[in-house]
């Protein structure tokens, strides 16, 4: 079962790039008193995830900022490294550059997508979520497949 709206985010971690090598970031701590809109992809460099759902987020950035976000995360299952160059590839130096390496938070959240049989193995089920205060506010989960309501655009409209 997936994580639901008024749900307490998961205790956790998702590591990012730093000044000096990959930090770990502990959810708790990250996600207290803020407000985050946190949006998630099956991977980094993949047709769907670098053509349009992370660009999306890089252009509406401000849009969104203006509307009462403190942070926006890209989170995927892949490694620090590869989020960090996805990230400069894209000019999403804006927002965080999240991994997921091993799929534990995201499994724990239960928004986990196998997709062994592409030989992917398993990996975040697309989504866009708000968070205040480590509480899931909205949940915008697209079906396996698609790419709708998880974009910075859909995002907008709703907010």
């Amino acid at each position: 079962m997936s994580i639901l709206v008024g749900d307490m985010l998961p205790y956790g971690s998702f590591q990012v790039m730093g000044e000096e090598g990959p930090e770990t970031i502990d959810v708790t701590e990250f996600f207290t008193d803020k407000t985050v809109l946190m949006f998630a992809l099956p991977g980094a460099f993949t047709r769907t995830c670098s053509t349009s759902h992370l660009p999306s987020f890089v252009v509406h950035f401000d849009a969104l900022k203006e509307k009462g976000i403190d942070e926006i995360v890209c989170l995927s299952v892949n490694d620090v490294f590869v989020m960090h160059a996805w990230g400069q590839a894209n000019n999403a130096e804006k927002l965080i550059m999240a991994s997921d390496g091993l799929a534990e938070f995201t499994c724990s959240m239960g928004l986990e997508l196998d997709i062994s049989a592409a030989k992917m193995g398993i990996r975040s089920r697309r989504y866009a979520m708000l968070v205040r205060n480590g509480i899931v506010q909205e949940l915008w989960l697209d079906e396996p497949g698609e790419y709708k309501v998880s974009s910075a655009e859909y995002v907008l409209s709703q907010l």
